[in-house]
């Protein structure tokens, strides 16, 4: 794996360890306060604070995937090559699209 590779990897990796534990926390504290799906949407409407969280969850999620599933399918299918790289590219662009739109979503709904 590249040294740059290799730092989106880790990097990522911190970002998102932060950012699960605060979506997780934040699912925890809204089922505990009884909150509805309704009620949760009516807080996170129009809540800049919330689309940026989600943009950076997002957006280190799908730059952190496709690495580590790279690594896999250079490792045990053998894949190498350009076409490898483009494919992760791709996911990783499709990744970010999906999540981003769901983000933007929820912030407009």
């Amino acid at each position: 794996m590249s040294p740059l590779l290799y730092l989106a990897q880790r990097g990522t990796a911190a970002i998102l360890a932060v950012t699960i534990a605060v979506h997780l926390g934040t699912i925890v504290y809204a089922v505990r306060g009884g909150l509805t799906a309704g009620e949760i949407l009516g807080r996170t409407q129009g809540n800049l604070a919330f689309l940026l969280f989600y943009a950076v969850f997002v957006l280190a999620a799908a730059i952190h995937a496709p690495i580590g599933l790279r690594s896999v399918l250079r490792e045990w299918a053998g894949w190498r090559g350009r076409s490898l790289d483009v494919a992760m590219i791709a996911l990783s662009a499709l990744l970010a699209g999906l999540g981003l739109r769901a983000a933007l979503a929820v912030y407009v709904a």
